[in-house]
């Protein structure tokens, strides 16, 4: 192929020039054509300036020192969006795999201004800064803002320290898991938002107790029952109302073998029932309510279960008022899994980091 000869501008003096100095033959990768590899071979012109600089063409569609297209580098790019490995997209743009990890090394984003609600979470990356990096999202518009190396409190105040004052006094709600540090960072630099514990990380508490409880009996139980309550536990933790009716007689007949299962039971369906209430102010009451009887039960495991309530009531009621999740971050914290794995992981942070915003977003 060959294009049509213009007035080029010299690199060293400026200058437009038209003389044509020689021609040379240069053989281009391109995007392939019917699962076939495509080759485009280019007669370059070297142009010739009045103050002695040789110089070749310029072609909006071959990049300056590339033996690639640049549409080719443009689907690459495309592709590393998806849940695929490096490797994977190399095989399938005809290009070596360093040439992928070059290309998604130019990718670059940046932390964009903080919005009204954030939700932070910790993922398993065990990238070079280390074992647990963090995610921050807007929960509100479902994106990645951004990917934190580390999840330390000390990196955190680091980070969140370096933001602009407004922004942080902007934020209304911080949503996070039961972890101290996030909640003492929301409280330093959040002065303004309103901290809300996820739904699923408090939740869970009352199944933790319920299988601890179903648990213990277990190594009362003969060999035969035992196997059965084990086999069976699903019985116990769904919502006794959707259960069929033959499921809901072997429910009972399950809770009637403990005083101990079945009270754990009734808490467990009673926690459900305030989780489930449109109204904040019944919940607020029942709450309180249901903390109480479990705090008396005399099930240790519901006493431990009521006392990590109380310490992180505000919080608790908060998510029941607001109705914000961290349901989104999980959603993210999954695809991040999903890429570490096709990648047999990524140990460079900065790559790591590029990859995940640039196929979340």
């Amino acid at each position: 192929m060959q294009t049509d000869p213009k007035e080029q501008k010299c690199h060293n003096c400026g200058a437009l020039t038209k003389r044509i100095h020689d021609y040379r033959l240069q053989t281009i990768k391109d995007l392939t054509f019917q699962q076939k590899d495509c080759y485009l071979v280019l007669k370059k012109r070297l142009y010739h300036c009045s103050c002695g600089k040789r110089f070749f063409e310029k072609y909006d569609f071959l990049a300056r020192y590339q033996q690639r297209s640049v549409r080719l580098t443009q689907s690459i790019a495309n592709q590393l969006r998806d849940s695929v490995s490096l490797k994977y997209v190399a095989k399938q743009s005809n290009v070596s795999t360093n040439t992928v990890s070059r290309i998604l090394d130019t990718i670059s984003y940046s932390c964009p201004s903080l919005k009204d609600t954030i939700a932070i979470d910790e993922f398993k990356g065990n990238a070079d800064t280390g074992k647990y990096q963090c995610i921050l999202v807007n929960p509100k518009k479902h994106t990645v803002m951004d990917i934190l190396p580390d999840r330390t409190q000390s990196h955190l105040s680091e980070y969140f320290r370096d933001m602009d004052r407004d922004q942080r006094y902007r934020v209304k709600f911080f949503v996070c898991d039961m972890w101290q540090p996030y909640v003492d960072i929301a409280h330093a630099y959040f002065p303004n938002a309103q901290v809300i514990i996820d739904k699923y990380h408090f939740i869970r508490q009352v199944t933790w107790a319920i299988e601890n409880v179903r648990k213990r009996l277990q190594k009362t139980m003969p060999v035969s029952l035992r196997k059965y309550y084990k086999r069976s536990r699903k019985l116990i933790l769904a919502r006794y109302d959707k259960l069929k009716d033959e499921n809901k007689k072997a429910c009972d007949l399950m809770l009637y073998y403990n005083d101990d299962l079945r009270k754990a039971h009734m808490l467990k369906e009673w926690f459900y029932r305030i989780c489930q209430n449109p109204k904040y102010s019944i919940q607020r009451i029942e709450f309180y309510e249901w903390i109480r009887n479990a705090e008396s039960c005399g099930i240790k495991e519901f006493e431990t279960c009521a006392s990590t309530y109380r310490h992180w009531a505000k919080y608790i009621l908060n998510a029941f008022k607001y109705g914000l999740t961290n349901g989104i971050t999980e959603g993210f914290n999954n695809k991040v899994k999903v890429l570490k794995r096709v990648s047999y992981g990524i140990r460079n942070f900065e790559r790591f980091r590029t990859r995940i915003l640039h196929s979340c977003n």
